[in-house]
């Protein structure tokens, strides 16, 4: 199939963009990390508050710094999932 990785990408895309768009149609949303969801689903369950086991080993300074760290996790991320898409490509291009 010659097309395969781009009919591959194209509805990788499209998933994403329909999933955007269902959440964005539903009403009101609020962005919170899966940690802060899972301390609620603890606190229903037990009924008690919920303790963490250990302690973070560093803790950013303030928000926005946390913030940078995860914007540096998913640039690094996108970075090696292009560089596969690229090895890929590039490689597919050598052979045929």
């Amino acid at each position: 199939m010659k097309y395969a990785l781009e009919i591959a990408v194209l509805a990788i895309v499209l998933v994403f963009a329909a999933s955007i768009l269902v959440v964005l149609s539903t009403g009101e949303h609020e962005w919170a990390g899966a940690d802060d969801q899972a301390e609620d689903v603890i606190k229903e369950m037990t009924g008690s508050e919920y303790e963490p086991w250990t302690t973070p080993v560093y803790e950013p300074p303030s928000g926005e710094i946390e913030s940078l760290f995860f914007s540096l996790q998913a640039a690094i991320g996108a970075l090696v999932i292009g560089f596969f898409f690229g090895y890929y490509y590039r490689g597919r291009q050598i052979t045929t």
